[in-house]
């Protein structure tokens, strides 16, 4: 017997603004009811493999990831900059994007000045 992907699921500290980014990132609605502590993309009818669940944690991230999706795009640079705006965010007034390294080392580049 095989198995398959049924959930992808990741920990967060708020789980509607990381749900909101999957969906603009895969073109899919956040399901009904996303709350801090628990969203979903496509655990409700009809149902969509796989669905995405993010649950709120109290701990943050501290090392590297030991799992990654890897995704393909018929157009990949454009993909890579569609996706690179949503990872965009304004810290202490600063606009910033996350990137990463080949190693998947995580950094920012902010807006000199």
């Amino acid at each position: 017997m095989a198995v398959s992907v049924a959930h992808v699921t990741l920990d967060c500290h708020d789980a509607t603004v990381l749900a909101a980014f999957w969906s603009a990132a895969l073109d899919r609605d956040v399901d009904a009811g996303a709350a801090p502590e628990f969203a979903s993309i496509g655990l409700s009818p009809p149902v969509q493999q796989p669905a995405w669940l993010f649950v709120q944690v109290p701990e943050s991230k501290t090392a590297k990831n030991r799992m990654h999706l890897d995704f393909d795009a018929a157009d990949r640079v454009a993909e890579v900059t569609r996706l690179e705006a949503l990872g965009e965010h304004e810290e202490h007034g600063a606009r910033r994007t996350v990137l990463a390294d080949p190693e998947g080392n995580e950094f920012c580049v902010a807006q000199a000045g």
